[in-house]
């Protein structure tokens, strides 16, 4: 496979990716950002941990999806990271549900 090829490849790849996170996005509660990669969860804990003097982050994230091209199963039901680099966890907005101002069937 030339560079080419697999630069097209990984190009087709995120934009896949993209399309599935727009289509699920709606359904979890916390986008989760660590050094390596972007999860969605619907439960989110981090802990910071001591260890001799060093400092790192465990995140446990329950129901997630986990953004990466090259997993074939991005939905988890349990994972567990451990980064010594920043973690950003985001709560999403969910609109209310709001119901038509109109009848649709009245006419």
């Amino acid at each position: 496979m030339s560079a080419e090829d697999l630069e097209k490849y990984e190009t087709e790849m995120e934009l896949s990716l993209y399309r599935e996170y727009r289509d699920i996005v709606s359904q979890f509660s916390y986008v989760v950002e660590t050094e390596r990669r972007f999860y969605l969860a619907n439960a989110v804990d981090v802990q910071v941990r001591d260890s001799g003097g060093d400092v790192y982050f465990e995140v446990r994230m329950s129901d997630a999806w986990v953004w990466d091209m090259y997993r074939p199963a991005r939905f988890v039901k349990n994972v567990r990271v451990i980064t010594f680099k920043d973690v950003n966890v985001e709560e999403l907005e969910k609109p209310e549900l709001r119901l038509p101002e109109e009848d649709p069937f009245s006419s």
